[in-house]
């Protein structure tokens, strides 16, 4: 029997890799509310507002990676989605690299200029539509 007129339809397939993507934003969003915990209860006062924006990054694009990748239907937006994901993990990931393993921070400006890119090319994507 066929769907009546009134009922949805199923959604259209996703592009490949647009679960992947939501799952990375999602794990992306938990890890920031631990790292966020973290840095209010046991990080020193210098580094706790480090480790906050940190957490405020990974969290912001981990719950936009996981609304908005399943919702990709173009190439451009999941590329644009796939280098937020990149922007942020250098980004936010840089930052708690360098509280935990003293690693060095001159890479998080390219992660910073990622998300905006990725975020133009978002747009750029949407106004396609």
């Amino acid at each position: 029997m066929a769907n009546p007129p009134h009922e949805l339809s199923p959604p259209s397939p996703t592009l490949p890799g647009a679960r992947a993507l939501s799952a990375a934003g999602a794990v992306l969003a938990a890890l920031a509310v631990a790292l966020s915990a973290y840095a209010a209860h046991v990080a020193d006062p210098a580094a706790q507002s480090r480790l906050q924006m940190a957490a405020v990054f990974a969290f912001g694009h981990g719950v936009a990676l996981a609304a908005l990748a399943p919702i990709t239907r173009r190439r451009l937006a999941r590329v644009a989605l796939s280098a937020l994901l990149v922007g942020v993990l250098v980004f936010s990931g840089g930052l708690a690299a360098a509280y935990f393993f003293g690693a060095s921070t001159r890479l998080l400006p390219y992660g910073g200029s990622l998300m905006i890119l990725a975020w133009l090319a978002y747009a750029a994507d949407a106004l396609r539509r």
